[in-house]
């Protein structure tokens, strides 16, 4: 501190010197229009393009209109019933209410200004006050203030819009085109954002995109690949691009804080949870749903956290994400949302409620979209001590129509599995005991598709053991099971089709002593991943289910995730920043070999980029899978150059290596040359370097340590 006060004054008086004045006021410089001196902010490379409108700064001011016209010895009386009104929804601020007056005739003017704590607080208080009857001929008219400025830009004259030439947009899917069909995976690792390409056949990865700073919390692909999202303090955007990924569309929303897309990636939902001035209220929660192409916000939900809680029973209790579940496949038709006594289904053609009115289902707790199909499955616990059951429902939509209904006796909890295909659908039902001191677990399986929806009851061998982990084939007819209370729990795997039943479910068959809490399918059916994460510490075991047998075992050890690729080709594990060690991600080929390994200090996120579903018939699909070999010609032909390039490398690395080594012992043999000179004067002109040309002798050397007396007595 005292060198920094030294260098100070030595700057103020060479200032003196040569007459500067180092008095400034620097809040009275000002830079030219759009100078920044090089410096450029991480939200200006953002939105530098066309900013957001930010608030003037009145966002927490609200106008009330059509207040009666009182003379001044009324005037506290209206003042006090306002305040009270208005002082249930929020806090006012010292001051803040205030009723103009006409200096002439010293009676109101009618309308009156409100100012909160908090924007929230006062876009609440417009929600609920407008419209507000306060007697027959006074209903309240509540605008924002900030919406003045707005409506006054509003010119009073029409003019058409410009109408701007059409420039054709970029191709967004061009990466699907690559020649050596590699897919596509982002990273997040410190303050970098990444995106690479996943060149299996070279043990490597090549670089697509790189930017500092890109997000201020996480990034987010869109279900089928085209977009990728990033979120800011001031809202949301998504990039992407032919060649590289430029900002597309922005989506303003002040301090988000959780996104999602629609299916179909038409919609993008936000996210955002303001804490109230006064404690005891509960969050103020906004929800945003955006066009993604055009950026045209469609619909907003405004409410306190309690409003978008879904409570109840059957361990489903608190708030969950996403608020609003899409249903209806890739079309977006459909969005719902749980609530009290109902559920709210809205349809994306006018985002209103289907009917104008919410489904109502007394106690409902969950519920879920079929993958495919407009149909909700939703659970009802037990109700009045086991006199009404539980049930689980099949609703279409959006007529509404209960296709089925299973009632379910004695149950403590319930849990809703679809099948991606939106064929079957399996409900994991825990039941108490007679003794209702403990549970066990069984699956009602829906078979969707079929006529009259036939349901089978599944228990495991051992019905008492506790359900670890469960996951349907994607696109076919088997499930997996992770079952036991045992430290190495059992895999049991079930298909949907017994050898002479094709209605009927059967075991295949049951792994014993498994590494394993988590199942991870392969996108394509037949192989999959099972993980032993957290306290098993990252084992893998990669199986084959069409063959019944384990192709590798493997480990990755504190591996904190697990995802599969688009194409079912490759798996990738990653370590996050959870753990401080051995962070980064390995990949791995289908049946279990370790490709490559990348260390990343601080690595938080790893993503794949999702496909588009394939154009491809199933038949066709069939086809090309039985006629395989001629199609892999081609592939093993690349696959075989690829080898021979990579061994040709594998080749000049060693030659180079060779070389290198070639030439330090050159190096170090010019060395001894020149110093043989001085070699020899040391070993008194002794010329020869070979230690074989000289005869060991021992030479016995005395030494005396150390001498001492000691006076020593003797005694007669």
């Amino acid at each position: 501190m005292a060198a920094e006060v030294m260098l100070m004054n030595e700057i103020e008086a060479t200032a003196a010197q040569v007459g500067i004045d180092m008095n400034i006021d620097f809040s009275s410089i000002q830079l030219p229009p759009g100078e920044n001196c090089g410096i450029i902010s991480d939200d200006d490379d953002v939105y530098h393009d066309d900013q957001l409108e930010f608030d003037s700064g009145f966002g927490n001011v609200i106008v009330v209109d059509n207040l009666p016209v009182v003379p001044r010895e009324k005037f506290e009386k209206l003042e006090g019933v306002i305040r009270k009104i208005y002082s249930q929804i929020g806090v006012i601020k010292e001051d803040g209410l205030w009723m103009p007056v006409d200096p002439e005739t010293k009676k109101t003017l009618g309308y009156c200004f409100i100012e909160y704590n908090t924007p929230q607080e006062a876009e609440l208080a417009k929600e609920k006050t407008h419209g507000y009857k306060l007697d027959r001929a006074h209903i309240f008219a509540v605008n924002m203030f900030d919406d003045f400025d707005k409506y006054m830009k509003v010119p009073d004259e029409w003019a058409p819009p410009e109408i701007k030439p059409y420039t054709p947009g970029e191709n967004l899917q061009k990466w699907l085109a690559d020649e050596k069909a590699r897919d596509q995976f982002v990273i997040r690792a410190g303050t970098d954002t990444e995106v690479l390409w996943n060149d299996a056949r070279q043990s490597k990865t090549e670089p697509v995109y790189k930017r500092t700073y890109w997000t201020e919390s996480f990034v987010q692909w869109s279900p089928m690949g085209t977009y990728l999202a990033t979120v800011h303090r001031q809202g949301a955007a998504v990039w992407g691009g032919a060649n590289t990924f430029n900002r597309l569309m922005r989506y303003a929303h002040p301090q988000v804080k959780l996104i999602d897309f629609s299916p179909g990636e038409k919609f993008l939902v936000t996210y955002s949870s303001h804490e109230p001035s006064n404690p005891r209220d509960a969050n103020r929660v906004v929800i945003n749903i955006f066009d993604v192409r055009t950026g045209k916000m469609m619909r907003d939900f405004k409410g306190s956290a309690d409003e978008f809680a879904v409570g109840g029973a059957g361990g489903v209790a608190g708030n969950s994400w996403p608020v609003f579940r899409w249903g209806g496949g890739k079309e977006d038709k459909y969005f719902a949302k749980l609530g009290k006594n109902m559920i709210s289904v809205y349809e994306t053609e006018t985002f209103s409620l289907i009917d104008k009115k919410s489904l109502k289902v007394e106690n409902v707790v969950d519920f879920s979209w079929s993958p495919t199909d407009p149909i909700i499955a939703l659970f009802v616990p037990e109700l009045g001590g086991g006199n009404q059951p539980a049930r689980v429902s099949l609703v279409q939509m959006p007529g509404k129509e209960e296709l089925r209904q299973k009632n379910l006796f004695s149950i403590s909890d319930c849990k809703m599995y679809w099948q991606s295909n939106g064929d079957y659908l399996a409900v994991k039902a825990d039941r108490y005991t007679k003794t209702k001191k403990s549970t066990y677990t069984g699956f009602e399986l829906f078979r969707i598709k079929e006529r009259d929806i036939p349901i089978e009851v599944l228990e495991l061998d051992n019905k008492n053991d506790k359900i670890i982990a469960f996951a349907w084939e994607p696109k076919g007819h088997r499930f997996a099971v992770i079952h036991g209370d045992n430290p190495r729990p059992d895999v049991s795997f079930y298909s949907m089709r017994s050898t002479h039943n094709l209605g009927r479910v059967a075991k295949l068959t049951t792994l014993k002593g498994k590494q394993a809490n988590a199942l991870f399918w392969s996108p394509g059916g037949r192989f999959i991943v099972l993980a032993g994460l957290k306290g098993f510490n990252g084992q893998l075991e990669f199986f084959n289910v069409d063959e019944l047998e384990t192709m590798a075992t493997a480990e990755h050890f504190m591996a904190t995730d697990v995802e599969w690729d688009p194409t079912g080709r490759y798996v990738a594990t990653s370590v996050t920043s959870v753990h401080e060690m051995e962070n980064g991600f390995n990949i791995w080929s289908f049946n279990g070999k370790l490709l490559y390994r990348i260390l990343k200090d601080h690595f938080f996120q790893f993503l794949w980029r999702p496909r588009p579903p394939s154009f491809l018939t199933p038949e066709k699909e069939e086809e090309i899978a039985r006629n395989l070999k001629k199609y892999s010609k081609k592939y093993e032909a690349e696959d075989q150059d690829v080898s021979m390039l990579l061994s040709e490398q594998d080749r000049e690395k060693r030659r180079m290596l060779k070389e290198e080594w070639e030439k330090w012992v050159s190096e170090w043999r010019r060395a001894q040359e020149e110093e043989k000179l001085e070699r020899q004067k040391l070993r008194d002109g002794e010329a020869s370097d070979e230690e074989e040309e000289y005869e060991a002798k021992e030479v016995e050397v005395e030494e005396v340590l150390d001498v001492s007396e000691e006076v020593l007595s003797f005694e007669e």
